[in-house]
């Protein structure tokens, strides 16, 4: 009997229920280990397929495994050709069951920054009654989305819908992307962008080639005006230098739900930068119910792939980083 191990800290019984009976149409039994639970090293030769959120270095044990699908976008922790039994083993990921939680993450921030929230927070924590502060809108505004996937879209399409004059996609290619993005530029075209960007929005992996994207020098062309948020990885920001542009004024306010560090240290700038909204990389993870089901969904249509023998749809190559 083909075996299916699945590293389980978010299934409900009618997600269990949906695997079971995916699985059994192609001959596979399914375990299911809930967090903190691993599979003891001693079975780990008996699965054929992992979904879910191993460790890394637990991979290497599963002799036998030929699909690792992670229940997550972000696969920059697993790219390693060392991690896996066999340079054969797919890693897929679980892009497309994030993008609405995490797109609806980037509207509250951007709304936040735009109107004042966390001043307003502030003021009713210290039991005041706040001022009339001039706000800012999405209408009208231009927006430069980098990283034109599932997330980077879904917030495109919302974007669109509140009003904004221009969203412009950056990609790696300059090829056709939804028709929510009113221009489509390669990164090497970014510079060009920021001048004139009211809103600046990073949705990207960690690869080689998004690291440090967003340099001091990349900053220093952004209007004062303009705000910044980061729901990818942190290692796409110069974090300093986007804090000392914060604290000179040369920036109106960011928002980042990912960090050089996590967690961030005690003492770090980050907790004192000037209109730096924190969030704990919480913008995406299984808290919508949504998302849960999406991410099943997901895993379950690739599953009937791999069991017609066919291959994953969101196969990720482990060279490039997604």
């Amino acid at each position: 009997m083909r075996k299916i191990a699945v590293y389980d800290n978010f299934t409900e019984p009618k997600h269990r229920r949906q695997i079971d009976d995916t699985a059994a149409r192609y001959g596979f039994t399914v375990d299911y280990y809930p967090a903190p639970q691993t599979v003891p090293e001693e079975r780990r030769g008996e699965y054929e397929v992992i979904y879910g959120m191993p460790k890394p270095g637990e991979l290497k044990g599963f002799t036998n495994l030929k699909w690792f699908c992670g229940s997550f976008a972000g696969v920059d922790a697993y790219l390693d050709e060392s991690l896996y039994p066999s340079p054969a083993v797919m890693l897929s990921n679980s892009s497309g069951a994030y993008g609405v939680t995490i797109a609806e993450h980037i509207v509250m921030v951007t709304l936040m920054l735009l109107r004042h929230a966390p001043a307003y927070c502030a003021e009713q924590a210290a039991g005041r009654w706040g001022e009339v502060m001039p706000m800012r809108s999405i209408i009208g505004s231009t927006i430069t989305v980098v990283g034109t996937g599932d997330i980077g879209t879904e917030f495109a399409r919302r974007a669109k819908a509140l009003g904004a004059k221009s969203i412009r996609g950056v990609r790696r290619t300059k090829k056709a992307a939804d028709p929510a993005f009113d221009e489509i530029h390669t990164n090497d075209e970014l510079d060009g962008l920021l001048p004139d960007t009211d809103i600046l929005v990073l949705a990207l992996p960690a690869t080689g080639e998004t690291k440090g994207i967003l340099s001091a020098e990349r900053i220093a062309l952004l209007p004062a005006s303009a705000y910044v948020v980061n729901v990818g990885r942190g290692s796409a920001i110069d974090q300093a230098a986007l804090i000392d542009a914060l604290n000179g004024g040369r920036l109106s306010g960011a928002a980042l739900d990912v960090f050089a560090q996590e967690p961030i240290p005690a003492g770090d700038p980050a907790w004192t930068a000037k209109n730096l909204l924190i969030t704990p990389h919480i913008s995406g993870q299984m808290s919508l119910g949504y998302t849960r089901d999406r991410n099943v969904e997901l895993f379950c249509e690739d599953l009937e792939r791999y069991g017609r023998g066919e291959k994953p749809l969101r196969l990720v190559d482990r060279k490039i980083g997604y």
